[in-house]
């Protein structure tokens, strides 16, 4: 059981990783001048890589979190509420994630109409989810 929660920490880091930088890259594109089509191409080849990597991450980290629960009951039962916060907030980083997809598709298709102050802010979700959840795993408040 240790191996497999240590691989679920080590993948969930590693996708939060993703989820830190995708967001950077957005405020970076947003700030990109109309007429910088090379660093415009640059930034969403970095965007959409950095996007399926950590999807690839992301589907490990389930998978192995997913063991955990199921398999070794980590979280079950009673006194156990935590969990079911913490399955609500990782709800919550998945659809993250795949909002993060849709803003990438915006900028490809050139849609973007938000500012870099804006995905500023929206970089910091990411971080709030990630204290949450660690607390909850680690706190256990109820």
């Amino acid at each position: 059981m240790l191996w497999i929660k240590a691989l679920h920490i080590i993948f969930v880091a590693a996708w939060f990783a993703g989820l830190f930088y995708l967001p950077r890259i957005f405020v970076n594109l947003a700030m990109v001048p109309a007429d910088s089509h090379a660093e415009r191409e640059r930034l969403l080849l970095m965007a959409l890589k950095l996007y399926r990597f950590s999807s690839g991450l992301m589907l490990l980290a389930l998978l192995f979190g997913g063991i955990l629960w199921l398999y070794y009951g980590i979280g079950r039962g009673p006194g156990n509420g935590w969990m079911h916060a913490k399955l609500a907030l990782v709800v919550a980083v998945i659809g993250y994630h795949h909002v993060c997809r849709a803003f990438l598709r915006k900028f490809e298709l050139i849609a973007n109409r938000r500012s870099h102050k804006w995905f500023r802010v929206f970089n910091e979700v990411s971080v709030l989810l990630f204290a949450a959840i660690v607390i909850l795993v680690v706190v256990k408040p109820f």
